[in-house]
C-alpha cells in the first residue's frame, strides 16, 4: 500500500510493516530513483523538467550545507 493511500489511524501498522534494514532502505531508494528516472528522464518526448528538478535539489542541498559559512 502506498503512503498516500494510508489513513492516519493505519499509519502505525503501516510503519510496522516497512523494512528498516539497510537492504530495505537501499531498496526503497533504488525504487524511488527508478520511478523518478522512468517518469522524467527515460521518456519519448523529454523536456527539461527532470533535469531541472535535480539541479534545483542540488542548489538547495548545497545552500543548506554551506549555510553556517554564508551566515557569518
Amino acid at each position: 500500500m502506498k503512503l498516500m493511500d494510508v489513513k492516519l489511524g493505519q499509519l502505525p501498522s503501516w510503519l510496522a510493516m516497512r523494512d528498516f534494514t539497510p537492504g530495505g532502505i537501499v531498496g526503497a531508494i533504488r525504487r524511488g530513483y527508478d520511478r523518478y528516472y522512468n517518469k522524467y528522464i527515460n521518456v519519448r518526448k523529454g523536456g527539461l523538467g527532470g533535469i531541472s528538478m535535480v539541479l534545483a535539489g542540488y542548489v538547495v542541498i548545497s545552500y543548506i550545507w554551506s549555510y553556517s559559512h554564508i551566515s557569518k
